[in-house]
């Protein structure tokens, strides 16, 4: 990084002539396929396991409604991102769009939340990796650094390789997983019984208690991060936004393909896993699928083939959240937000920086903890603090900028994000219930991050970066008007 990098004059910075030259990415790489593609990646892990944890929340009903009341945050989020989006079609993302309604401090603090979640789902995801080629007796390796490095240093060369090849790479993972979840379910529902579902014991002294909240009615706000899970990192499809062919129409389009798909896999998923095996059975299990159709009873082809197809979406999510983790860490430092020279990009156009300093920090975290579900649980609040400041973000632009031009309208405007926004916060309360020494280190990262904005970068922000340039041409209009 040159003297001239540094600079800074006013509130923003003077940067050389080329500066945004060296930091451009590959555009036009994905249309409306890749990019719905994309969205189901980031979350089809999920499907495979996690999500049955919150049994042992709120067993089924309590589930159930967590689930549902996810399903919906989520799809009023993605209604609200559609919009912003389609305003504001850069690298961004969250941050871009908190730049624009909450000014520089609501982007950092948004744009740090997403990081967080994004850095820390890959490592953790990795620890699952291993655990899947052990228990699967994958070239005799045991799960441990190699596998973690293996994983990392594959899946970030094909990104270096380029955009457009990592997508693609990405789409046909994902469809193999999502076959996989459609084959899953049809073999057990051969085995559905109703029985199943609420055969998990009574707490008789929690409020609310009964057959199908056996935790009582605090059960179902417990499992809220669990019913996440069915959609968690779904809102990362705007990441893609500067690569993406005409992102105004292909943006909100793969944004509601994506979540349509998503919202059918989580309910059969669901249903197929508890009623086959029963609730019980399943809630504590590394791998609920395979025991929903095996039990304690020796392998089936279908057990088998589910199991290397949950080793194929952990690979699709381990890879897109790579990818979502690189494009909102290279807006930031391409902005000024964070050390610049993480935004500099390669003659294929990717942000190598972008990608291998986070890489190198995920399988530090993997190596050095092997605990895959703190650092998800850390993702996690990371995720909710994001989902409350993006749907503010919209609310916010509503409000103060009427007459925005908007390609895209959230269908029940404010009242849709403001639903987004209610949930948003109440899911964030919820990670405390579950793991409060998650929450509270992801606390302590998002204070160290504020310290460095508020004493270093704040005062060294880049006036050209796209986002940048977009609030200041917002703040010029405001100006005039009220002259």
């Amino acid at each position: 990084m040159t003297l001239e990098d540094t600079e800074t004059t006013g509130s923003g910075s003077a940067a050389p002539d080329d500066y945004l030259e060296r930091r451009t990415l590959r555009r036009g790489s994905a249309g409306w396929l890749l990019l719905t593609g994309l969205g189901v990646a980031y979350v089809v892990s999920g499907d495979f396991s996690g999500w049955n944890i919150g049994l042992s929340k709120g067993g089924f009903g309590g589930l159930a409604a967590a689930t549902v009341l996810m399903g919906v945050m989520y799809a009023c989020l993605v209604f609200a991102l559609a919009e912003l989006s389609a305003i504001l079609p850069t690298a961004g993302g969250g941050y871009g769009f908190a730049r624009r309604a909450l000014g520089t401090w609501g982007g950092f603090l948004t744009g740090t939340a997403i990081l967080i979640e994004y850095i820390l789902a890959p490592a953790a995801i990795s620890i699952f990796i291993g655990d899947y080629v052990e228990s699967l007796g994958l070239f005799g390796l045991e799960s441990g650094w190699p596998v973690y490095l293996a994983c990392f240093a594959v899946f970030i060369g094909i990104h270096l390789w380029g955009v457009g090849e990592a997508l693609r790479f990405s789409l046909v993972v994902t469809a193999i997983a999502v076959a996989a979840l459609l084959i899953f379910a049809l073999g057990a529902l051969t085995d559905f019984q109703v029985s199943g579902l609420n055969d998990i014991p009574v707490d008789e002294s929690a409020l609310g208690s009964n057959s199908w909240l056996p935790f009582g009615l605090l059960g179902i706000w417990a499992a809220f991060p669990f019913g996440m899970w069915f959609f968690l990192g779904v809102e990362g499809v705007p990441l893609a936004a500067e690569e993406a062919k005409d992102p105004v129409r292909s943006m909100p389009k793969a944004l509601a393909l994506s979540m349509s798909i998503l919202v059918l896999l989580a309910l059969i998923t669901f249903f197929a896993a508890t009623g086959a095996r029963g609730s019980a059975a399943i809630q504590e299990a590394g791998n609920p699928l395979v025991v929903a159709l095996q039990g304690d009873g020796d392998p089936t082809a279908l057990s088998r083939f589910v199991n290397y197809a949950g080793l194929a979406g952990l690979v699709a999510s381990f890879f897109s959240l790579i990818y979502a983790g690189s494009r909102q860490l290279f807006a930031l430092s391409r902005a000024g937000y964070l050390p610049r020279f993480l935004s500099l990009t390669s003659r294929r156009k990717s942000p190598y920086l972008g990608l291998l300093i986070p890489g190198a920090i995920g399988f530090a975290l993997a190596a050095g903890t092997g605990d895959g579900a703190r650092m998800l649980n850390i993702a996690v609040f990371g995720a909710t603090i994001s989902y409350a400041m993006m749907a503010l973000s919209h609310i916010v632009l509503r409000r103060r900028e009427p007459d925005l031009a908007r390609p895209y309208r959230t269908p029940g405007g404010v009242a849709t994000s403001s639903a987004a926004f209610a949930l948003a916060l109440s899911a964030l309360v919820a990670t405390f219930l579950v793991d409060k020494d998650a929450a509270f280190i992801a606390l302590a990262v998002y204070g160290v991050a504020l310290a460095y904005f508020a004493f270093y970068s704040r005062h060294r922000l880049v006036a050209r970066a796209p986002e940048e340039e977009f609030a200041a041409l917002a703040a010029a209009e405001a100006e005039l008007a009220r002259d």
